[in-house]
This record gives C-alpha cells, structure tokens and sequence, in this order.
C-alpha cells in the first residue's frame, strides 16, 4: 500500500474526481467506434500516464480519431475483445517502467471516463486489488443496458454467488487492476469470455476486491456483443463455460 501511494499524489477534499493520478494506463479496446472514442479519451483524467486505443480490425476512423484525441494507437486484426486487451497488456509489458494501475473501459462512451478516479479509489487508498466500476440500476440511463445484458449479468453474478462465494453484481468492462494482479491472472480468453475469467481468477486467486457504483449512459452506436443474436448467444456461452469450468476446478 505504501509504495502505490507513495506513487500518487491526492487532493483530499471528498472528491474523487480531482485525485490526480500517475502511473496509470488506460487500455480501450475498440472497434468501429469513430463517432464515441475522441468523447471517451478527451474526458478521462489528463494526469493518467497512456491511454492506449487497441484498434480491432476497425473499418472506419476510430484509430485516426483516436491518434487525434491523442491516444497510443495499436492494432490488432483478430477479432475479439480479449485479443484487443491482450494486446495492449503485452505493449505495456515491453515498456521500461512499470505502471501501477491498469484500467479498462469501453470505447463506446457508455461510462462516464472521468469516474475513472473514482474507480482507481480502493486501490489506491485502501489497497485493493481489483475494482469493478458497477452499472447500479439506479445510476443508469433507461435503455442503456439490454434486457439481454441485464439477465446475463444477473445470472452470472448469481452462479459466481452460489459457487465461489463472491459479491459481484455486475460483469462491468470498466475497472481497474493492479498491474502486478493482472500478470498473476495469465489472461487467455480471446473473445467474449475476457471479463468473466477475470473476476473469477480474482475469486480463485483470492484476491481483494471491491466495486464501486458508476454511470451509465446509451452507447453511441451498436453493440458488437449484446446489439447482435450471435453476439448475445457467444457471448453467454462463453460466459457460462468459464463460470462452470472453475467451478470444477
């Protein structure tokens, strides 16, 4: 705990918006997000260290308008969410300083980036591991989440309650993690599985976590996953075989 705030510097005045940070890397996988990522990168904290845009295999200008907003750009041409995180963590890991933090967010504009202090918040503060930026029913716009994703998220909070024992409500792809906890994790889904390994290699490994309440708003655009049938169908069979392959382990 020492060291990690010994990296960062806090305005104390009961306002997370305001920490201002160091030593903190942003990865946003995205794909054909032109119209959303500039909002996203141009409202997330100036004092993070990189924010890095995984390009996947986009066929509009998301990497251009992301170079612009002043993001790293790296692409990836393998479709799939976790190809895109793998990416970014692997670019992370050839760097000659190591960051403290690794958060996630989508580039869609459906968080409110500027909550990312308040995401970042346990772990700094009260040296949690991983937090969860969760989509409370109550700080989220009507419509913002599809009946679909509110049932899959349901569920496989509840499996992850009655099997391990855990307290999450929300699959949330906005959270942030410890670097050194995400290596131990040895992430390897490549596709619509990525969030749901996490929390359960957190839950296995036994490490601390926590989530905290954030906003949520339409996405600009469609859905890649829950806008889709295919996309809603993989994305709760790969959700559903993580949960039941740990829980035999």
């Amino acid at each position: 705990m020492v060291q990690i705030q010994d990296a960062y510097k806090w305005i104390n005045n009961n306002d997370p918006s305001n920490a201002l940070m160091t030593n903190i890397k942003v990865i946003i996988p995205a794909f054909n997000e032109a119209d959303s990522i500039a909002n996203v990168i141009k409202e997330i904290p100036k004092n993070v260290s990189e924010i890095i845009v995984v390009n996947n295999n986009s066929t509009d200008d998301t990497a251009l308008n992301a170079r612009d907003a002043g993001a790293t750009v790296l692409t990836e041409n393998r479709m799939g969410y976790g190809y895109a995180c793998l990416m970014g963590i692997n670019y992370i890991s050839k760097q000659s300083k190591t960051p403290d933090i690794i958060v996630f967010m989508d580039g869609d504009y459906s968080d409110y980036p500027e909550e990312l202090s308040k995401v970042v918040k346990p772990i700094v503060e009260n040296d949690v591991d991983f937090v969860i930026g969760a989509r409370t029913k109550a700080l989220r716009e009507e419509g913002s989440m599809t009946p679909q994703q509110v049932f899959g998220n349901a569920l496989a909070t509840t499996l992850m309650k009655w099997f391990f024992g855990a307290s999450f409500t929300d699959l949330g792809p906005f959270r942030a993690i410890k670097y050194s906890k995400l290596l131990e994790l040895e992430m390897e889904d490549k596709t619509y599985g990525w969030t749901v390994e996490m929390q359960l290699k957190v839950l296995k490994k036994g490490f601390t976590y926590t989530e905290v309440p954030v906003r949520y708003k339409k996405r600009i655009g469609i859905s890649k996953v829950s806008g889709t049938v295919k996309g809603t169908i993989f994305a709760g069979i790969k959700i559903l075989g993580w949960i039941f392959k740990y829980s035999l382990k």
